[in-house]
């Protein structure tokens, strides 16, 4: 741990590590890291970001993983209470944007409650970068004048979904989900029910961003089976909407 003057209150920083390449990971992330005392990195940490830990930080790896959690989201809140009442600057970095479905703002709200001091640091979200490096702006001035973000993962222990289907399948421009892999079929069995064309074009972008990006384009009426024939796994974005179709000219990686 580095000294720090007497006095000196610890602090949390919610960093956002960006989409996997990392350069792509903001200058104030990098700077913010490499003065970390205790570093809370999730799974979708890039391996380059990872190796570039301060030499005497705490790493702790509380990447969840489906069907297993090392930690459960209130040891991980309590963890970076605690840290940062030792006096220690506390890196909390999650993959893209704190505060896209990171549950970002649960743990700023938990931190601020105690009195302890809490930073955002955004990240470049998967969200416009993964589409982007697969050549699909998600917004077009031709076909998507606005653009949604959900997720595909919900929590688990709410009564009924807080997503509007009837609304999402009636809604023109660009439909992104995150985390949308393992509720493929659910999600877009939900959009075809409610009358979404079902001619319209999807994207599905593994690993965006990185060299093992991959991308596999159908329509909402195959693309279930298409991605069960591939084997696609997490992390993907998938891009539901007519800007998908921009990657024939522009999704060609050199």
């Amino acid at each position: 741990m580095k000294k720090r003057t007497k006095g000196f209150e610890g602090r949390v920083f919610l960093v956002g590590a960006g989409p996997g390449d990392p350069e792509l990971l903001t200058k104030k992330a990098e700077r913010i890291i490499k003065e970390a005392d205790v570093i809370l990195y999730d799974q979708l940490i890039g391996s380059e970001i990872i190796k570039s830990f301060p030499a005497g930080a705490e790493l702790i790896d509380v990447g969840k993983h489906a069907g297993l959690h090392k930690f459960e989201q209130d040891e991980i809140t309590q963890m970076l209470i605690e840290h940062a009442r030792e006096g220690k600057i506390v890196v909390r970095l999650k993959g893209g944007d704190p505060y896209l479905f990171g549950r970002g703002g649960e743990e700023a709200e938990a931190l601020a409650a105690e009195g302890i001091g809490v930073e955002v640091v955004p990240g470049v979200t998967s969200a416009i970068a993964a589409p982007a490096c697969a050549g699909i702006p998600v917004t077009h001035r031709e076909c998507a004048s606005m653009v949604t973000f959900i997720t595909g993962h919900e929590d688990p222990t709410k009564e009924k979904s807080a997503l509007d289907w009837n609304l999402l399948a009636k809604m023109s421009g660009t439909l992104v989900v995150l985390m949308g892999v393992k509720g493929i079929e659910r999600n877009v069995n939900a959009l075809l029910r409610r009358g979404k064309n079902p001619e319209t074009p999807v994207a599905l972008v593994e690993r965006g961003t990185t060299d093992e990006q991959k991308v596999t384009i159908g329509v909402l009426r195959n693309i279930v089976q298409l991605a069960e024939a591939v084997g696609v796994k997490p992390p993907a974005v998938m891009v539901i909407g007519d800007v998908v179709r921009l990657h024939e000219t522009l999704g060609r990686r050199k």
